[in-house]
């Protein structure tokens, strides 16, 4: 080794750095194309902290710093949150208490649920999306689309929920004050299932924030990272996004587990 540093000019010291910054630039290949994997199989839908809880899901224990670091240096990053629609049209029928006041914990599934109405638009054509979240888990558990935002769209979203429901389960059901929730319609289907009804006070979007949040998820790792030519196109992706975000999605606050995932984990003997 001397005779080859000596005849190569090369000091000692210098080639062993070499030989540490080369060790130290390979280390991390592996980490780099499994983090490139994930990001690309959840088609940039994840940051860093869902791609350090994917990688320990795999039995691969990696600092998150170290992740955020290595994907900052490769360019993965997530994208913003959008506006919502509002369907707040003014006073036109009978406003429910705020029963929720921003309790987002539910300790079991079909205790607190909250909805809401969410538009988008695709070659000068518009479509909404009404889905009822579950807060125990984040799980959708039913949604409806239709091309204008009408009661029907959430008189079927309603009947769908409801089939979720077992025969003692009273859940709270959470919306703003659109004025689909204020109509009699609604209150008289919340009654008939014994659903509490819980408004956000006017023009108070945190009161909602579980939802809002949905939304924002919706439109950063879905609608604004594909181009639709279409509303079927959009529809058909809407479809498998919600299944992917039910069944597939991790979630940090529930383990590294999807909703389902969680929903349905088997509870220690």
């Amino acid at each position: 080794m001397a005779g080859l540093l000596k005849v190569a000019g090369l000091a000692r010291s210098t080639f062993y750095y070499q030989q540490t910054v080369l060790q130290a630039q390979d280390r991390y290949a592996e980490l780099k194309a499994r983090i490139r994997e994930l990001f690309a199989q959840h088609k940039g839908r994840y940051g860093y902290r869902r791609i350090t809880a994917a990688l320990r899901k795999a039995e691969l224990i990696v600092n998150h710093k170290t992740v955020q670091r290595l994907m900052k240096a490769m360019g993965l990053k997530s994208l913003v949150r959008p506006k919502k629609y509002r369907s707040y049209k003014g006073a036109v029928g009978r406003v429910a208490p705020n029963v929720l006041q921003r309790q987002f914990h539910a300790g079991r599934p079909n205790q607190k649920w909250v909805t809401d109405v969410t538009e988008f638009s695709v070659a000068g054509e518009k479509l909404y999306l009404s889905p009822v979240l579950d807060l125990h888990n984040g799980e959708i558990v039913a949604y409806e689309m239709a091309r204008r935002p009408l009661f029907e769209m959430v008189s079927k979203m309603l009947k769908k929920a409801f089939a979720r429901l077992g025969p003692k389960d009273r859940p709270i059901l959470h919306s703003d004050q659109g004025w689909q929730y204020q109509m009699a319609s609604y209150r008289s289907m919340l009654k008939q299932r014994s659903v509490r009804p819980s408004m956000s006070r006017k023009g108070n979007c945190l009161d909602n924030a579980a939802m809002e949040s949905f939304f924002g998820i919706l439109k950063s790792e879905f609608f604004y990272l594909n181009k639709f030519t279409s509303i079927e196109q959009l529809q058909d992706g809407l479809r498998q996004y919600i299944h992917y975000y039910n069944h597939d999605r991790i979630k940090l606050k529930l383990k590294g587990l999807s909703p389902v995932q969680y929903r349905t984990q088997p509870f220690p003997a």
